[in-house]
């Protein structure tokens, strides 16, 4: 069968986009006083489905703990089998379904009533049990399916994610979740990284920080910055607080001059006013300010909150961690 597949792919994008429109509609005091019962949820938030519903359902129990509101899912088939034992009159349910009429979903809505947690009913049907069984009822509207036959959950299962979504940021901002909230609950990955490491996790210390004091020799500065494999060392006075830094490129730039560089002082050869970090500094807030420069740099001396030098960082140990 021949068919225009980017056409095709446009019209499935239409239809689920209208069907967002027709949520956008539906929004009304129900979606406030549901993101309100959850909020004031003294037990568990527990989402259940059948089906794509269920899959749905998994990724919003997912966002919600994910952002600050703790969610388990429940299958509802497992539920007819005891898994309803987890629920208790304190716990708020988030049951989906589009009809209303999930057989398994709707087997285990009386039990749940009978309990005493609250139900919140998500579908395209309030004319449906599982509407009968909800304190709270979510209309999404009756959207037109993507898949040709009006039938496979494809426009219905965008919608109720939407939805999940736009419940979940709500939550998240009633409950004032903040950056290091998230950076608490997301300690892996790259996000994670950026959130939660320090200039102190990264940086080149104790007795790999090249530091050299300003009385010694260039030979012996040379010495520090190859012996340490950092490409620069940190200057210091007596101490230990930061006077400059010699860099690979300052040594090369005074021997291309045909300077004898070791009859200089160090002083002579450093930067004088080199940038620098803290140590309690974020590593990824360190990895732009190397960037982000007209010129940018790869390497910083740090230091503590009393501007005693205690590392370096460089760009390379960054990029190895995945910033």
């Amino acid at each position: 069968m021949n068919i225009n597949i980017e056409f095709e792919i446009i019209r499935v994008i239409d239809v689920e986009m209208k069907g967002l429109s027709l949520l956008r509609e539906h929004i009304d005091s129900s979606v406030k006083s549901a993101v309100e019962t959850i909020f004031n949820c003294r037990g568990k938030v527990i989402l259940t489905g059948m089906g794509k519903s269920g899959l749905v359902a998994k990724k919003i129990a997912s966002t919600m703990s994910s952002v600050g509101t703790p969610a388990i899912f429940m299958h509802p088939a497992e539920g007819m089998h005891g898994d309803l034992g987890i629920i208790a009159a304190e716990d708020v349910v988030i049951a989906i379904g589009k009809s209303g009429e999930s057989s398994e979903l709707n087997g285990v809505l009386p039990s749940i009533k009978n309990v005493g947690a609250k139900i919140i009913g998500i579908m395209g049907n309030d004319d449906s049990t599982l509407a009968r069984y909800s304190d709270i009822i979510i209309n999404i509207g009756d959207a037109e399916e993507a898949c040709p036959f009006n039938m496979a959950p494809t426009t219905s299962s965008t919608v109720t994610m939407v939805l999940g979504d736009a419940m979940a940021v709500a939550l998240m901002k009633l409950r004032g979740f903040d950056l290091a909230d998230y950076a608490l609950l997301h300690p892996g990955g790259q996000i994670g990284k950026r959130l939660t490491m320090r200039v102190s996790d990264v940086m080149l210390k104790g007795s790999n920080n090249p530091v050299i004091n300003i009385t010694e020799s260039v030979k012996n500065c040379i010495s520090e910055i190859s012996s340490k494999l950092a490409g620069a060392v940190s200057v210091v006075d007596n101490d230990r607080k930061i006077l400059g830094l010699v860099t690979d490129y300052d040594i090369r730039r005074h021997i291309e001059k045909e300077e004898n560089i070791f009859a200089m002082e160090i002083k002579d050869i450093m930067n004088p006013d080199p940038i620098f970090v803290y140590e309690d500094e974020k590593a990824f807030s360190a990895l732009k300010i190397m960037q982000e420069r007209e010129k940018p740099i790869t390497i910083l001396s740090v230091l503590d909150r009393n501007n005693i030098v205690v590392g370096m960082l460089r760009m390379h140990d960054l990029v190895k961690e995945g910033l």
